[in-house]
């Protein structure tokens, strides 16, 4: 009997992708394949990146105002976390849906994963390939677009298109990474964890600088 597999990645490629061109082009984005908690924890973090390039772009100009470049700085950090929560999001999706953790755990600091005797642990979690999916889409998008700028020579033209197939290459090896490890999971040859990334920059209880500041005001 053939299980049938927790996440399609060539319909995640392609998610990627449209998603990628409807939003740089200014288009209504494309509903994702799904409509679980998965899929929408994909759509999500997708989306911060997307946003995340977008600001990171506007950060690095040289003449724009300095309360521009600040909220393009607040900005990154916003999408940053949001990013993150997103991955701990799909992973523990993909987890419960294996069974390999409680649900009265899934959402704690501590998951308690439960594999099996014979599952080698992947260091890299599903939900982080799945960000470096998303990162590689944007990466290929904005290559294509230099491929096609009329404001550059050719050399210019041929040394993206060269880039753009190197990128399209890392992107499908990871996706059948990805794939791989979903399978051994699923066969119980292997698992992952949730990782905590434990943001501090954002968090006023634990950020020194915020807390300094914030006894400045206070005292």
């Amino acid at each position: 009997m053939t299980t049938a597999p927790l996440l399609d990645t060539a319909a995640l490629l392609r998610f990627h992708q449209q998603t990628c061109d409807a939003f740089f082009a200014g288009s209504t984005l494309p509903a994702p394949p799904g409509t679980d908690a998965l899929w929408r924890a994909i759509d999500d973090n997708h989306g911060c990146n997307m946003r995340l390039w977008a600001q990171e772009d506007l950060a690095r100009r040289q003449h724009a105002p300095d309360a521009e470049i600040v909220a393009n700085k607040r900005a990154i950090d916003r999408y940053n976390q949001a990013r993150n929560d997103a991955i701990e999001r799909i992973d523990e999706w993909l987890l419960l849906a294996l069974g390999l953790v409680s649900a009265d755990s899934a959402h704690t600091d501590a998951p308690m994963v439960r594999p099996g005797p014979q599952a080698r642990l992947n260091s890299e979690t599903a939900g982080s390939m799945t960000d470096r999916l998303s990162i590689l889409a944007l990466k290929c998008h904005a290559m294509q677009a230099q491929t096609r700028r009329t404001d550059v020579d050719e050399a210019h033209r041929q040394l993206c298109q060269r880039r753009l197939a190197r990128l399209h290459e890392q992107r499908q090896d990871l996706a059948d990474c990805l794939g791989r490890l979903l399978h051994d999971t699923q066969a119980g040859h292997a698992w992952f964890k949730v990782y905590r990334q434990f943001k501090m920059y954002n968090d006023p209880a634990f950020n020194p600088a915020l807390v300094a500041e914030r006894q400045q005001a206070g005292g």
